[in-house]
C-alpha cells in the first residue's frame, strides 16, 4: 500500500492542525433526535448548529474524521463502491478565514501531502444565476495556486451551491468541488474520467424568501471522503482492496476456502459480509450503542445483520464468520481512531452471536417456507401456458404470502424483496402492507381493554418490560428526585423506552444507582398486587398517578412490594424475579426539561 488507512487519517488531522485547527474527534453515528434523521450521513451533520451561527467551545477552526451510517442504497452494496458505514474528513471556518485561505490550503494538500499531480486536477465553481453572481473570485483563486484553467468548470445551482432545502434565514453558498481522474489515462477527459474527492463549501449569503443577501461572517464547511480518497492515493479502483477491508477479506476467504479473486457472486458476498459487520459493530459500539430490535434504528441494524448472515451461508459458513471479521475490524484496523470499539468488544460479540442464533434457527425454515413459494408460482404458471399459451406468467410474490415470512419467519419484507429478484419476481408490497394492517387490527380488537400512552405489543415480553418501567419509575425518584415523574413511554418486544421530568443529563455514577436498584428489586422477586379502588383511596395511599386526568372513579393499582405503587391499567407480570438483568442502553434529551431512558432486559 502506497498509504495506510491510518496514516491518511493522521495526515489529514495533523495538516489542518498545522493550520490552528482543533480536532473535536468524531460524534455518536445515532442522530439524537436533532437533525430529522436516525444515522449521522455526513460529516457536518453535527456541526449544523455551529454553522447556523451557535459559537462552538474549542474555537473557530475545526477538523475531524466524522463515521456516518447511510443505508438508503443499501441494495448496491456488493459492488466496488458502496458502503453503509463510511468516514468523512472535515474542516470547518466559523467565521474565520474564507476562500483565499482554503483554496491554497486545499490545493497544498492534494498536491504536496497527497502527491496528487496538478496537471490532472480539476474544478468546479459556481457559474451564478438571477440570484447569485458567477464564483469568478474561487476561479481565479484556483488558477493562481496551478490549476489549469481549462481544468476549471463552471456548474449550475444543482451541481455547485449548497443550502437547506425549504429554510428561511440559513447560511448557504456556492462550493468549489474537486475531481482527480480515477483510472490512469494519459488524456483523461473531464467528467467521464474524473471522480469527486471532496468540497469546500463557502457561506456567504443568508437565504432570503426573495433572493440571497450577503453574510457578515461567513463559514466554510468542508468534505472528503475518507475511503474514496484512499483509494485514489493507492491506486485502485475496488474499495475493498484497501487495508481497511484487506484484513477482514482475507478471513473469509480462509473460513470460506473460496477466493476473493474468483469475482462474480463469491466476491459480491464477501463485500457484503465485510461492508455489513463493520457497520454492525460501529453501531453496536458506538457510544450511544443500539442493539438489532424490530423498530426504528434497531430495525436498520436488524437488516444489515440479516443480510450479512444470508450470504454467509450462502458461502456455505456460519453467522460466526461476523464474528471473527468484527476482530479483525477491532484490532487491527479501528484500534487507534474508535478505542471504545475494543473495550466494549466482549459486549459486541455477544450481541453479533444473539442476533446470529436468532436469525439462524429461523432462517433455514423460512428459506423452506420461500422456496414454496417460488415452486407455487412455477408450477401454476407451467400448467396455466399448457392450457393457454398466451397466459402471461405470474411474476409476483403475494402480500399475504410475504407477510406470513415475516410474521411466522422473521423475514423483513426486504429480505423477501432480495431474494425474489434474484429469482426475477416482486413482492406485492401493497399486499403486505394491507396484511400487515390487518394483524394490527386484530391485535387490538383481541386486546380491547388492556392497551395502555406507550405499549406497541401485549406478548410476555412486552408486558415484563410494562412491569420494568414501574421499577424504573421508583428508582428515579429514589436516586435523582421525589419529583422526577414519567412523562411518556413506549415499549414492544425488544426493549422499553422511558420519558421522565429531569433538568439535566444523568451522570454516569446515577445511571449505574439506578440499575444497580431496579436489578436489587428483581432479585428480591418482589410480588406484584393488583387491586381496584377508588381514586380518592389510590390518592390517599400514594399511588403515584402519571396520567393525571385519565383514570376514572375506581382505578387499578399495581403494588411491588413497598417500592413502588401505581394507578395503571396493566399488564404485569406476577413477581419481579421473571424480569432477567435490567439494562440501561442510552440516556439522553428527549426535549427542553425531559429526558429519556432506553433499557433492555437481558
Amino acid at each position: 500500500m502506497k498509504i495506510t488507512a491510518k496514516e491518511l487519517r493522521q495526515k489529514w488531522l495533523e495538516f489542518y492542525k498545522s493550520k490552528g485547527h482543533v480536532d473535536i474527534g468524531a460524534v455518536s453515528l445515532i442522530g439524537d433526535g436533532t437533525t430529522g434523521v436516525m444515522f449521522n450521513v455526513a460529516g457536518m451533520q453535527p456541526l449544523m448548529p455551529y454553522l447556523l451561527g451557535a459559537p462552538h467551545a474549542q474555537g473557530k477552526r475545526l477538523c475531524n474524521v466524522q463515521g456516518c451510517v447511510r443505508t438508503v442504497d443499501i441494495e448496491s452494496v456488493g459492488d466496488s463502491s458502496h458502503f453503509t458505514f463510511f468516514e468523512m474528513m472535515g474542516n470547518w471556518s466559523l467565521g474565520d478565514y474564507f476562500k483565499k485561505e482554503k483554496t491554497a490550503w486545499t490545493f497544498e494538500l492534494l498536491t504536496e501531502v497527497f502527491g496528487l499531480d496538478k496537471e490532472k486536477l480539476c474544478t468546479t465553481v459556481f457559474e451564478g444565476n438571477a440570484s447569485a453572481p458567477r464564483d469568478e473570485e474561487t476561479a481565479k483563486l484556483v488558477i493562481a495556486l496551478g490549476v489549469k484553467p481549462e481544468h476549471v468548470f463552471y456548474l449550475p445551482k444543482e451541481d455547485n451551491w449548497w443550502e437547506l432545502e425549504g429554510t428561511v434565514g440559513t447560511p448557504c453558498g456556492p462550493d468549489n468541488e474537486w475531481f482527480y481522474p480515477i483510472r490512469n489515462l494519459e488524456n483523461p477527459t473531464f467528467p467521464d474520467d474524473y471522480v469527486e474527492i471532496g468540497n469546500d463549501v463557502y457561506m456567504q449569503y443568508k437565504k432570503m424568501e426573495a433572493g440571497y443577501e450577503p453574510l457578515s461572517s461567513k463559514n466554510v464547511d468542508t468534505g472528503f471522503g475518507f475511503d474514496r480518497m484512499l483509494l485514489f492515493l493507492n491506486g485502485l479502483t475496488d474499495g475493498y482492496q484497501t487495508d481497511l477491508f484487506a484484513g477482514a477479506i482475507a478471513k473469509i476467504e480462509e473460513l470460506s476456502g473460496k477466493k476473493y479473486s474468483e469475482g462474480g457472486e463469491t466476491q459480491r458476498a464477501m463485500r457484503i459480509i465485510a461492508d455489513h459487520t463493520r457497520t454492525t459493530l460501529m453501531l453496536i459500539g458506538d457510544r450511544n450503542g443500539i442493539l438489532p430490535s424490530n423498530v426504528g434504528a434497531g430495525y436498520i441494524l436488524r437488516r444489515i445483520m440479516r443480510r450479512a448472515i444470508r450470504y454467509c451461508r450462502q458461502l456455505g459458513i456460519s453467522a460466526a464468520t461476523m464474528s471473527e471479521v468484527a476482530k479483525i475490524f477491532i484490532h487491527e484496523v479501528y484500534n487507534d481512531a474508535y478505542p471504545l470499539l475494543a473495550e466494549k468488544e466482549s459486549y459486541i460479540l455477544e450481541e453479533i452471536k444473539k442476533e446470529a442464533d436468532r436469525f439462524e434457527a429461523t432462517l433455514a425454515t423460512g428459506m423452506k417456507e420461500f422456496e414454496k413459494c417460488i415452486q407455487g408460482i412455477a408450477r401454476k404458471n407451467e400448467f396455466m401456458k399448457k392450457s393457454n399459451p398466451e397466459y402471461q406468467e405470474e411474476t409476483v410474490i403475494g402480500g399475504k404470502q410475504a407477510f406470513r415470512l415475516y410474521d411466522t419467519y422473521g423475514f423483513p419484507l426486504e429480505l423477501t424483496e432480495e431474494l425474489a429478484a434474484e429469482k426475477g419476481l416482486t413482492v406485492d408490497t401493497a399486499g403486505f402492507n394491507a396484511a400487515f394492517k390487518e394483524h394490527q387490527e386484530k391485535s387490538r380488537v383481541l386486546n380491547k381493554g388492556e392497551a395502555k400512552g406507550g405499549l406497541e405489543s401485549h406478548s410476555e415480553m412486552a408486558t415484563k418490560y410494562h412491569t420494568a418501567t414501574h421499577l424504573l419509575n421508583a428508582a428515579l425518584k429514589v436516586v435523582l428526585s421525589p419529583d422526577c415523574n414519567q412523562k411518556g413511554s413506549n415499549i414492544n418486544d425488544e426493549r422499553m423506552r422511558f420519558d421522565f421530568n429531569f433538568p439535566r443529563p444523568m451522570t454516569e455514577e446515577e445511571i449505574q444507582a439506578v440499575e444497580a436498584l431496579v436489578n436489587e428489586k428483581i432479585a428480591e422477586d418482589l410480588p406484584v398486587v393488583c387491586k381496584e379502588m377508588s381514586l380518592e383511596e389510590a390518592r390517599e395511599g400514594n399511588f403515584v398517578g402519571v396520567f393525571g386526568s385519565k383514570y376514572g372513579d375506581v382505578v387499578k393499582t399495581y403494588s411491588i412490594g413497598e417500592f413502588s405503587k401505581e394507578m395503571c391499567g396493566g399488564p404485569h407480570v406476577a413477581r419481579t424475579g421473571v424480569l432477567g438483568h435490567f439494562k440501561i442502553q442510552k440516556e439522553q434529551s428527549s426535549s427542553a426539561g425531559v429526558r429519556r431512558i432506553k433499557a433492555v432486559l437481558q
